[in-house]
């Protein structure tokens, strides 16, 4: 049985009986990819590795298969927020320090959306505030005292300047609080809505308010969320708020009329919170909310609101990315956005830079974007090198850049986890198959992600879990890269061309096995995952898939994974429409690879036909093609 650090059987293999047509088993002018790479000692940072060749032959090293005209979302972009504790620190910078910081995220490292508070957070260097703030026991509900002024000295200069710098940039915003007269506890900190129409008419009109007053300001704000962290009852000194999904769905069902009617375009996410739900928000849940314990978006999303709500947005401090791919597969008309993680300073700073680095890559990077989010948002754009200023909140989060108080400014491991996206992934790439052996959670394996551009260029992100070097293979079309990633490296590749393989949605397959255990682990569309014999090789060991409906296939691939030792030794496909009569479409003796031509078929099977008493058998993804 193989183990870690073994290499993928990229099992691709002509049927002699029935020659693959040359142009439907091809990339078409692929030739080179080029290379850059940030290693977790940050010895390397976006270090140019080059290019590397496209071969027409295959490899025995774990392979990532990119399929180009399998799709999913559509990428939105990358980027963090301009808090009022990052303009604070940018603006002790002088003018041409504070310029050339913003040059290098935004048009260095391109970074191309903005998440903003809409008024005070725990990340705000003075007290905390809203737009529209009256004296204890004062009501204002024409909202004759709506202002944005605290904004124009600092925080907005920066949002145009960073447009200028990057004309793709988005905006989205988000509020911690609505005022505190709107509340029931009359403070910024904690408490509700008060339950009223008239408060709810209010809240939503505040927030146009908002969207209408930063466009005169030259900044349009793209989507918009009405409360940061909902469940998040017992904020620690910084503005915050319950908002349980049905009072929401009533904030909702007024912005998103009256948005319409100021003939704005700004879209409504609904939820803005962690991935699951943390135990501590859920334990202090009222009787009146109990519903939406680690069911909050799909509460909302199931309200008469839901007609004016665009997606779901997420955060990473508790969960897992799966829970986006959950949601999508419940909803999956509304997007999904991943809008803030922080870094974190780790118990030894000095490997801060290192944990970050890796972390990022594995769970916002390739994780968020493998489990359908179209952004990827940073917490702070820039803090000071002890983490603040703060009102409350974090004391250990990190910024994309930490600007000292001698003016010296660091780009944080932030910077890079970022940049390996925003640089090369552009706005409307979308995001597109490839086989992937890293897990969120750490297996030590090499786990990736890939994209087409609007130009038609791909782009492959990649990043080594394992502390030791591993060598790995990238196939697209009949073509093959290899490279060697250092350990914790995240590295991104470029390359042009066209794939012809037109690969078939897996939804609807399903599988049995002898052994029967976990046989749709071979067709869950999930290369972390497989189906094995558990035991060593014996003939008459086989998988079978049902297709789900009769259909005409050019190839199905039966991949074995990251295992190399657990190759079939001997084996026979067979195809049938009706799982009753059966045809042969390739016998093989040989070992490594197990690929056949089906012609017009709803199952296949793949039957072991010699012994290898020593080696399991696996199959981590079957892939099919017309």
């Amino acid at each position: 049985m193989a183990r870690f650090g073994t290499a993928l059987v990229a099992l691709s293999v002509t049927v002699l009986a029935a020659p693959l047509p040359a142009a439907a088993h091809s990339a078409h002018d692929v030739r080179t990819a080029k290379v850059w790479i940030t290693t977790p000692d940050g010895t390397q940072r976006f270090a140019d590795g080059g290019t590397v060749a496209f071969k027409a032959a295959g490899s025995d090293a774990p392979t990532v298969v990119v399929d180009p005209n399998r799709r999913f979302q559509t990428m939105a972009g990358f980027g963090a927020s301009i808090t009022d504790s990052s303009a604070s620190v940018l603006y002790t910078l002088t003018p041409e320090a504070r310029t050339a910081a913003m040059k290098s995220l935004f048009a260095e490292d391109r970074i191309n959306y903005l998440r903003q508070p809409i008024g005070a957070s725990d990340f705000t260097d003075g007290p905390a505030y809203t737009y529209n703030d009256v004296p204890a026991g004062q009501t204002d509900y024409q909202l004759r005292h709506f202002s944005i002024d605290h904004d124009r000295a600092q925080i907005l200069p920066l949002l145009r300047q960073a447009r200028r710098l990057n004309p793709e940039l988005r905006i989205m915003a988000t509020p911690w609080s609505p005022p505190a007269w709107m509340k029931d506890s009359g403070s910024l900190v904690g408490g509700r809505l008060i339950d009223s129409p008239a408060v709810y008419r209010a809240y939503a009109a505040y927030l146009v308010k908002f969207v209408q007053a930063y466009g005169k300001e030259g900044v349009d704000v793209d989507t918009l969320t009405i409360q940061n962290e909902p469940q998040n009852r017992a904020p620690a000194g910084y503005p915050g708020m319950d908002l349980p999904s049905w009072q929401a769905a009533e904030v909702i069902e007024r912005l998103g009329p009256m948005l319409r009617a100021a003939g704005l375009r700004t879209k409504i996410l609904g939820y803005d919170h962690n991935w699951s739900e943390h135990p501590n928000d859920a334990a202090g849940t009222p009787p009146d909310s109990v519903a939406d314990i680690d069911h909050y978006p799909q509460e909302l999303l199931g309200t008469r609101a839901a007609k004016w709500i665009s997606g779901t947005a997420y955060h990473c401090y508790y969960g897992d990315p799966s829970a986006m791919t959950a949601l999508h597969n419940e909803f999956p008309t509304k997007d999904i956005y991943f809008t803030e993680c922080s870094g974190s300073q780790s118990s030894d700073p000095a490997n801060t830079f290192s944990d970050t680095l890796k972390w990022h890559a594995r769970n916002l990077i390739i994780g968020n974007t493998r489990n359908w989010a179209k952004t990827v948002i940073n917490w702070n754009l820039a803090l000071d090198e002890n983490n603040g200023p703060h009102n409350g909140g974090c004391g250990t989060c990190t910024g994309v850049l930490t600007v000292a108080s001698d003016g010296t400014v660091t780009r944080n491991a932030e910077f890079y986890t970022l940049g390996h996206l925003s640089r090369f992934v552009r706005p409307g790439a979308v995001r597109v198959a490839s086989t992937s052996f890293g897990t969120t959670g750490w297996n030590g394996r090499v786990m990736d992600v890939a994209f087409v551009n609007p130009d038609g260029s791909t782009v492959l992100v990649a990043h080594n879990e394992n502390d030791n070097p591993q060598k790995f293979a990238v196939q697209y079309g009949g073509r093959t890269l290899e490279y060697t990633l250092p350990g914790g490296a995240l590295a991104t590749f470029v390359w042009r061309g066209h794939s012809s393989d037109r690969p078939v949605d897996p939804a609807g397959f399903s599988a049995t096995a002898n052994p029967s255990a976990s046989a749709s682990l071979a067709v869950d569309d999930d290369a972390t995952t497989r189906w094995t014999t558990n035991a060593g090789q014996q003939p008459g060991q086989y998988l079978q898939v049902d297709l789900g409906r009769v259909q005409s296939l050019r190839k199905i691939v039966f991949d074995a994974g990251a295992d190399v030792g657990d190759f079939p030794r001997g084996f026979l496909v067979a195809a049938s429409t009706d799982g009753t009569r059966w045809r042969t479409v390739r016998s093989s003796s040989s070992g490594q690879f197990a690929e056949a031509v089906p012609g017009v078929a709803r199952y296949v099977r793949i039957t072991l036909t010699a012994a290898a008493p020593d080696n399991w058998w696996s199959i981590a993804d079957v892939r099919a093609y017309r």
